[in-house]
């Protein structure tokens, strides 16, 4: 169900992206919700979970886990969170290909534990963030010059990352022993992202309302869950 769940988030942004074809306006909505949701799921879940751990210094995995996404926006250019610009003539982005990979690898990697222990947080939350990072990156190969075999291919890897990432997460007995630190890095790439799309200054530094209501629904349906 897990595995479905992922492999459907990346596929239902791409049929909204062919089947609505949403306007900028409607992809920022969908990224603060999905902003606010991602964050309230951190705090409000992951970081008491991580910090009820008898490891010591878990926030120093907190703080790797930012500075590591700091290092995938320089390579994908912002991408996970919504900052990603089609160039006409332009080659196929393998920096942003090979960053936003191991972005999405790296969210799958404890899902195995929170779903055994049934907790689906942690999905609820990777899901919820894949869907307008799907569509982004739809619309961006929709307005390149990238092949279309190119771009259905990069679209079918980034759709198996996450899968393959708890696939390995629940076999693979090293990642299963450091289960919380890896939660830990999870939770700083988490507040990274999070952070940027809802505090970044909005244009002419201006109050957005329907950005502020989809904030608040965010954060509120985090909270029923």
């Amino acid at each position: 169900m897990t595995y479905i769940a992922l492999i459907l988030s990346v596929l239902v942004g791409v049929l909204i992206v062919f089947g609505l074809k949403p306007t900028n306006k409607t992809i920022q909505l969908l990224l603060a919700f999905s902003g606010a949701y991602l964050l309230s799921i951190t705090i409000l879940h992951l970081v008491p979970e991580v910090y009820t751990s008898e490891i010591s210094n878990i926030g120093l995995f907190i703080l790797f886990g930012l500075l590591f996404q700091l290092i995938l926006d320089f390579f994908s250019k912002g991408a996970d969170h919504g900052h990603i610009h089609a160039k006409q003539n332009m080659s196929f982005p393998w920096a942003l290909f090979i960053s936003i990979n191991i972005h999405a690898f790296m969210e799958g990697l404890p899902l195995a534990h929170n779903h055994n222990h049934g907790n689906d947080h942690l999905l609820y939350a990777i899901v919820i963030h894949k869907i307008p990072i799907a569509i982004i990156l739809g619309t961006f190969f929709v307005n390149s010059n990238v092949t279309k075999f190119k771009a259905v291919l990069f679209l079918l890897i980034f759709s198996l990352m996450s899968p393959l990432g708890s696939f390995i997460g629940e076999n693979i007995q090293i990642v299963t022993t450091y289960k919380t630190e890896i939660t830990a890095i999870i939770i700083g790439i988490f507040l990274h992202i999070s952070t940027i799309i809802l505090f970044e200054t909005s244009k002419d530094h201006k109050f957005n309302l329907l950005k502020f209501v989809a904030i608040i629904v965010g954060m509120f349906v985090a909270f029923l869950a």
